[in-house]
């Protein structure tokens, strides 16, 4: 392909995302004070997933593609799907915290406590100070199992490595409400 040609195809992918912008900007400013505007993008799940799955079918080891599929399944409420996927990302790269406490997320999902814990545990083995995990343990041992106290402990560490920040308040928050039976 020429240059000039590439350059061509730059230039209208630029123009064409900042008309997109501006179209959008424009219209979000002309909505009325009464409307609600979705700031959530709208997400075409199942092509994601054909595209992925194409990709995965010439490389079927790109942990890329299998953590982005897995998050794709999750995205769109098929925590099964999302599970295996994982798995097979997992078995590729199987330190990754991130990829652990999503499918943990997963595993809650479909009321599999047990494994929900072991998951967000071994992410925070694997990384002690990765606070995504630590939240969700809390979560699980709070809202599932019912046991404050475990579920204080998490959020006592999710506090000791992050103290501040709108998560940190609403960690404190959640152990507030615990602690004085709000």
């Amino acid at each position: 392909m020429k240059k000039e040609t590439i350059l061509l195809i730059v230039v209208a992918l630029a123009v064409g995302t900042l008309g997109g912008i501006i179209f959008t900007n424009a219209k979000n400013n002309n909505t009325s004070d009464n409307q609600t505007v979705s700031s959530v993008p709208n997400i075409n799940y199942q092509q994601n997933i054909k595209n992925l799955e194409a990709i995965l079918v010439k490389e079927p080891n790109n942990h890329n593609a299998l953590v982005q599929l897995g998050h794709n399944y999750f995205d769109s409420n098929q925590p099964m799907k999302a599970i295996e996927i994982y798995d097979k990302a997992l078995k590729i790269k199987g330190n990754d915290p991130d990829v652990l406490t999503d499918q943990g997320v997963m595993y809650r999902w479909l009321g599999w406590f047990d494994k929900a814990i072991g998951n967000f545990e071994k992410a925070n083995e694997l990384n002690p100070r990765h606070v995504q995990s630590l939240y969700n343990l809390g979560i699980v041992y709070r809202d599932d199992l019912g046991d404050q106290i475990k579920a204080k402990d998490a959020w006592v560490r999710y506090l000791a490595i992050a103290p501040a920040g709108q998560n940190s308040d609403r960690v404190r928050t959640m152990i507030d409400h615990m602690e004085n039976g709000h």
